[in-house]
């Protein structure tokens, strides 16, 4: 809230990744950018183009997917709100593959190389694109995204009789417009059949629809040939007009006038037209059929000038595919970057186009370049997501500069909800060699263990984070849970801790105090007693402890054999003596603490009389053996 402001602003998170039809498109892209990384140095010669084109089309084939998705949605949708939610969303993926579409067109299929270099510099580098295939290409593009046509034909074809209706003549001129000029004849021929009258009309229509020159793809003809025979095709249609051969006609008259070029004549079809690109591919292919790479732009410009004829401003979307056809890559990524509500479009057209090699020049401030900024931006919006955060860390692994400084920041805050999703994101860490997350996330893991009394995994999780301290706490935890429990949990970890147990002093002396039970068990009393001394003589085992492990000494002082020596047994006097004297005199003592006194009292006349007993015995035997 801004001082003095009287609005709240509510910050909402990217709720894009939120929505379950474009997750999809997430998922299904991140498959695609993945493999594309992958076989950057298989991109070679003559067979990287037609791979990066097919990358692209990869791509768009999953907006597609996912737009008719969102579209089915929108109907089967009860709630009036959520039908227009995803009404609006497939409009936005409409226009990105639309924008995706044109990219392709400009920057990959017909003009690799064919750049705006410092974004307003038009230069050719490497490889001029010849000018025929770009209107191949535009047409092409134009009538994927002008749907209406074919569900309007089924209309008209289903009727009883097609020329006559309602829609008939405007399905004509659409064919022409979109130059389906075959299509157009074919309804002509109907037209013919229907109306005597018109027949010649429509044959001299058709005629001049069939020898239209059109540079098509495989064709050896060059671009002068193209331009004369078009010249003589332009003035033999001029000349039927001029002759009034359709002026009985206004239909045909204005079909005419199209193959012409006439820009009147165009505008007059607005509507059926629909938008200004429409408008401007039209006017290419019957005005300017061999149009030039480097002066398309000029002829978007009037286009749309034309078109809007000072009516209404440009939209966002006119505004991106102008820059494009202007061939400023930039401009159309930071375009494009204002108007979607996500960075997913621009981060994965950008990271394509730089497998084209088309953005080498262009560094940002902070030392990354623009491929690497949008990825960075994109995958950080992934995190945010509680199961999409695994596609970001891809992403991140494709930033060579920021990429895994970033990833290190994000991982830190993913939650641990589950251990499951804890080991996922602790084996993301190992992968990488992130040492300090996987410690960190060791230590989370081991502390939840040990507020839940899961000492096994507690004792497991700080051995895996190396965290020497923490070991120590839960070591002591499993030393105060046998003292009041008599037995050791999770004996099976304690048993294999291997070279672990040198990870700290308590870890080792709980890995030792177990290994002396398991002697003691398998009736090695030697073995047992010798462990047991070196335990408290080495001052690994924690002074609070020796009580508990002098009195574990008892059974083997009772033993019938003689199990500790002579200096064995004063040894374990000291450690008596030692910890006898070093007790706390405390203050007025209360009942238990009296009672909890006399049963160590007991305990220490016990232990006394014992080792006395056994110091006695070992003497004897020890003295014996000298003598004989």
């Amino acid at each position: 809230m801004v001082p003095g402001c009287p609005f709240i602003y509510i910050i909402q998170k990217d709720i894009d990744v939120y929505s379950q039809i474009l997750r999809k498109l997430f998922n299904e892209s991140h498959g695609i950018f993945v493999g594309l990384q992958r076989i950057e140095e298989e991109l070679t010669g003559k067979s990287r183009k037609a791979q990066l084109v097919r990358v692209s089309k990869n791509y768009r084939s999953v907006i597609r997917a996912c737009m008719e998705e969102m579209h089915q949605a929108a109907i089967a949708a009860k709630d009036p709100a959520y039908g227009h939610r995803f009404s609006s969303q497939v409009s936005i993926l409409s226009a990105m593959e639309l924008i995706w579409n044109l990219c392709e067109i400009l920057f990959i299929e017909v003009a690799p190389g064919f750049a705006a270099h410092e974004a307003e510099v038009l230069c050719v580098t490497r490889f001029s694109p010849p000018a025929g295939p770009l209107l191949l290409h535009l047409l092409d593009w134009v009538r994927l995204h002008v749907c209406e046509v074919d569900s309007m034909m089924a209309d008209v074809l289903g009727s009883e009789n097609p020329s006559k209706h309602e829609s008939f003549w405007n399905l004509v001129t659409i064919l022409v417009l979109q130059g389906r000029l075959d299509e157009a004849r074919q309804m002509l021929s109907k037209e013919a059949d229907s109306s005597p009258t018109s027949a010649g009309m429509c044959r001299i229509l058709g005629d001049l629809m069939r020898t239209m020159p059109v540079l098509s793809p495989g064709n050896t003809q060059t671009l002068t040939e193209l331009e004369l025979k078009w010249q003589h095709w332009h003035e033999e249609c001029e000349r039927h007009l001029q002759d009034g051969t359709f002026a009985s006609s206004p239909h045909l008259e204005s079909l005419c006038k199209i193959m012409l070029g006439d820009e009147a004549a165009l505008l007059e079809q607005k509507e059926l037209l629909s938008n200004w690109y429409h408008f401007l591919v039209t006017r290419l292919l019957y005005s300017h059929p061999t149009v030039k790479p480097i002066d398309l732009h000029f002829y978007a410009q009037s286009s749309l000038d034309l078109f809007l004829g000072g009516e209404s401003s440009p939209e966002p979307l006119d505004n991106i595919l102008m820059a494009a056809f202007e061939f400023d890559i930039h401009q159309v990524i930071k375009e494009c970057s204002i108007a979607l509500s996500n960075w997913w479009f621009v981060a994965h057209l950008t990271d394509l186009l730089d497998h084209c090699k088309l953005l080498q020049s262009h560094n940002l401030y902070f030392g990354s370049n623009m491929r690497e900024f949008l990825l960075l931006e994109y995958a950080s919006g992934l995190f945010a997501h509680h199961s999409l955060w695994q596609l970001g860390v891809d992403y991140f692994d494709y930033c060579p500069e920021l990429g895994r400084v970033s990833l290190e920041l994000h991982i830190e805050r993913i939650p641990l909800s589950t251990e499951q999703k804890a080991l996922k994101v602790l084996r993301i860490c190992e992968q990488r060699q992130m040492t300090e997350q996987v410690r960190s996330i060791c230590k989370i893991l081991a502390m939840k263990a040990v507020r839940n009394n899961r000492l096994g995994s507690a004792l497991s999780w700080s051995i895996r984070a190396k965290d020497a301290a923490f070991a120590t706490l839960v070591s002591d935890r499993f030393l105060r849970d046998y003292c009041e429990r008599g037995c050791f949990s999770d004996l099976d970890l304690i048993d294999n801790l291997g070279p672990a147990m040198m990870l700290s002093d308590r870890l080792t002396f709980l890995g030792k105090y177990r290994e002396f039970h398991r002697l003691y068990g398998d009736k090695r009393f030697v073995d047992a007693a010798s462990l047991l001394l070196s335990l408290m003589t080495s001052q690994i085992a924690p002074r609070s402890f020796w009580m508990t492990l002098l009195t574990d000494a008892l059974p083997l002082l009772e033993q019938k054999q003689v199990i500790f020596s002579a200096d064995q047994t004063y040894e374990l006097l000291r450690c008596l003596e030692d910890l006898t004297s070093g007790r706390p005199v405390h203050g007025e003592p209360d009942a238990q603490q009296l009672q909890d006194d006399d049963i160590e009292t007991t305990k220490v006349e016990m232990l006394r009389l014992s080792l006395a007993r056994n110091l006695a015995r070992a003497i004897i035997k020890e003295g014996s053996l000298e003598g004989s």
